[in-house]
């Protein structure tokens, strides 16, 4: 299914997306000018290294737990959790074990 596909119905977000052992699967589900939506499945001890965003980015866990580490301070997050990791601040991630997400990023407005 394209994104285009995905508008005007319900997604169920842990089945839209399979774990692949030792990997990290994406899945965008909406890129506009305004932000992003992309699903990820991380296998257990997979994750992210550390990096910034220019924007706010917002972690909603879909499945399983992990450990964020947002300014050096660690965040665990798991199922139904959600993390906001503000913009310009250093973040990383590490599934802790099997570990599907939701990342939304939305973009500061411009004048």
């Amino acid at each position: 299914m394209t994104p285009t596909d995905l508008r005007g119905q319900a997604i169920g977000m842990a089945a839209f997306i399979d774990y692949a052992d030792g990997a990290v699967v994406s899945k965008t589900l909406l890129d506009k000018t305004a932000g992003t939506l992309t699903l990820f499945a991380f296998d257990a001890g997979q994750g992210l290294s550390e990096h910034t965003s220019p924007y706010d980015a917002t972690v909603m866990v879909v499945d399983g737990e992990a450990t964020l580490v947002i300014g050096g301070r660690p965040v665990k997050a798991r199922a139904g959790e959600l993390v906001i990791m503000p913009a310009g601040v250093p973040h990383a991630l590490r599934a802790e074990a099997r570990f599907k997400m939701l990342l939304v990023m939305i973009r500061e407005k411009t004048a």
